[in-house]
């Protein structure tokens, strides 16, 4: 039997229609419970399969550790390969970070990696999906395509100068600028350098120009209000790590040592 009327399981998507910023952070330690906490205030997460220490399994688990929470699970793969997609959409992510997209052709790729056919190239195989959002397969299947949100990363000096070529692309539901990648890629060691920030700004006003929701990293409040007043609506606070190391400091500010 299939419930009715139908609704979509993600509700970022329609946040961002409505111009509502959402807030989020990058999992990287592979632990359920970090997770439990962090997703009671926050409107996303991304496990972290491109550099954290998680494997499948310890993915599964952090996914369904945001269950009876607003908190949207989403996962990051380690290359913009479909089969690395594939798994973790099958156990209850909503969404996959493809790092590392450079072209028109490589955000294709992406796009269609999160989509059924005839929309794209996914593999049936949700088995576990199902059961974390309380659905029946029918119902699942019915809305998997609205519901995966393909968030692409900027990150790359070739992506800054192809970028209308990749927002023009169809089926790309979030992009957001890496700082660290895309300052290595001219040989810089930090997001504050003066030909970063250029990049930066490249990037930014492309995303802006095509319409398609913008992402970022916030390291500060100021910064974070900043980028919201420019029309960011997914904005990253840190990582989990990050968090704890400004959560310690907090603690300790003002204590006599």
């Amino acid at each position: 039997m299939t419930s009715a009327p139908l609704t979509p399981l993600n509700r970022l998507r329609q946040a961002w229609r409505d111009k509502h910023p959402t807030f989020g952070a990058i999992a990287t330690i592979p632990s359920i419970q970090t997770v439990q906490i962090m997703a009671q205030s926050l409107d996303w997460i991304i496990v972290d399969l491109e550099h954290g220490p998680i494997d499948l399994s310890t993915a599964h688990a952090m996914i369904v550790a945001t269950s009876g929470t607003p908190c949207v699970p989403m996962v990051r793969i380690a290359a913009n390969e479909p089969h690395l997609a594939k798994a973790p959409m099958d156990i209850g992510a909503l969404g996959i970070n493809f790092p590392m997209i450079c072209n028109r052709g490589d955000a294709e790729k992406a796009a269609r990696s999160v989509r059924y056919p005839p929309k794209g190239d996914r593999l049936w195989g949700p088995f576990h999906a199902p059961f974390r959002w309380g659905v029946s397969m029918n119902d699942y299947m019915a809305t998997a395509d609205d519901d995966m949100i393909c968030m692409i990363t900027i990150e790359h000096v070739d992506a800054v100068n192809r970028i209308d070529e990749i927002m023009a692309t169809p089926g790309i539901d979030l992009a957001v600028i890496g700082p660290g990648d895309l300052a290595t890629s001219i040989n810089k060691r930090g997001p504050d350098d003066p030909e970063v920030v250029a990049l930066m700004q490249r990037a930014e006003e492309g995303i802006m120009k095509s319409g398609v929701p913008i992402g970022g990293v916030a390291r500060t409040a100021e910064q974070a209000n900043a980028m919201i007043d420019r029309g960011y609506l997914a904005l990253a606070l840190g990582f989990d790590w990050s968090l704890f190391q400004r959560g310690i400091a907090a603690a300790f500010a003002g204590i006599k040592r």
